[in-house]
């Protein structure tokens, strides 16, 4: 992959759709608001929340950013979210300060001010923060909002995939792979690839995996390769359900499973992943597979994406 590619495939992609993490200071003691959040009570947590806030507790002032943003138990509203969020910001709390970030960058709820967003980004990466070291990452090789940096950039990426981020471990291998900003490193990138996988970063899973299952710059292990085919395909990864569907259709290193492999193919085809061979070999099913793996390829989506 390209640079380009690289920065606008990844750019701001972590979110306002995972859960932020709680301050040092928040989780050494139990926390009325964050309990009511675990157990589902929204209204207790935003009352709780509120209380908390008024007393001045900056992780409190995050934790409504976040209720609103994600609408919990009220109506979603951006722009309550970004002043709740601005507050906590200005309090110190990092996670306020990425949150917050990722609305000035995107425009939501606040002007997009993707200079500003960086400034926080930045913040809250020297606090220590892997999500914010890696969208400040993202920053530096984008070149956008500040001067482009990839030795700094990689830095980053570096620090937050020491803690585990797996989308900093997976964009990293891509870096190490080709030699951009840092010194080409085939056997680092694999490395770094398997650390994403293991986190259960889908496309890290199906790269892996391939190089599991052919042996290409790792050992080979067939197995191992088709328990990340089936994790990543269960996640929603088209690539991932066509090569599955590819391993039952002709029994690579599984037994021969025609009506699962129709289902992961019917699956990826419906996802916009085409693959003619197994079209042919979908047209080769008799009425009742073809019905049975339709179904259960229906069966999955209910379960997964919703009627």
């Amino acid at each position: 992959m390209t640079l380009i590619k690289f920065a606008s495939r990844s750019c701001h992609a972590i979110l306002l759709g995972t859960w932020l993490m709680m301050s040092p200071a928040a989780a050494a003691t139990p926390d009325p608001a964050y309990d009511a959040l675990d157990r589902g009570d929204y209204i207790g947590a935003r009352k709780a929340a509120e209380k908390a806030a008024s007393k001045g507790d900056p992780a409190a002032h995050t934790l409504l950013g976040e209720i609103y943003s994600k609408g919990l138990g009220v109506a979603r509203n951006f722009k309550a979210a970004a002043a709740w969020y601005e507050k906590a910001a200005a309090l110190g709390d990092e996670n306020a300060q990425l949150a917050l970030g990722l609305l000035l960058s995107e425009g939501r709820g606040v002007a997009k001010n993707k200079a500003r967003a960086a400034g926080l980004f930045e913040k809250a990466a020297k606090a220590g923060l892997a999500s914010a070291q890696y969208n400040f990452a993202l920053v530096l090789i984008d070149g956008g909002a500040r001067k482009q940096d990839l030795a700094a950039a990689v830095s980053w990426l570096q620090k937050a995939s020491a803690q585990d981020h797996a989308r900093a471990q997976y964009d990293l291998a891509g870096l190490y792979r080709e030699g951009t900003g840092v010194a080409k490193d085939l056997a680092r990138a694999n490395q770094l690839t398997s650390q994403a996988a293991a986190l259960g970063h889908s496309t890290a899973q199906v790269e892996f995996a391939i190089m599991q299952f052919n042996g290409r710059g790792v050992e080979k292990d067939e197995a191992a390769a088709i328990k990340l085919f089936t994790s990543a395909a269960q996640k929603g990864n088209p690539v991932a359900q066509n090569r599955l569907a590819r391993v039952y259709a002709y029994g690579a290193g599984v037994e021969e499973d025609l009506e699962r492999a129709a289902k992961w193919h019917l699956l990826a085809r419906s996802a916009g992943l085409s693959d003619f061979r197994l079209d042919l070999f979908l047209a080769k099913l008799t009425p009742e597979q073809r019905a049975k793996a339709e179904q259960s390829a229906e069966d999955w989506k209910l379960r997964n994406v919703g009627g």
